[in-house]
């Protein structure tokens, strides 16, 4: 399976959101129903513009934690 990235995830969710069958989703873009599942637990309700300051958040943490 190819690298997908979480502004394609969020996408992937919100065609869920619209009515398109999970299973149908899956198979799709190749994927498992437990990653599909994963992705709505942590990406559920977002939006692709709230992606990037949260890998800057996430980013910055690590950055403390190294020093």
């Amino acid at each position: 399976m190819k690298k997908i990235t979480e502004h394609q995830i969020v996408s992937i969710l919100k065609e869920a959101e619209a009515g398109i069958p999970v299973k149908e989703l899956c198979r799709k873009y190749g994927m498992g129903n437990s990653t599909f599942y994963k992705w709505r637990e942590k990406y559920g309700g977002m939006e692709s513009s709230d992606i990037k300051p949260i890998n800057g958040i996430i980013n910055g943490c690590i950055g403390c934690i190294a020093n």
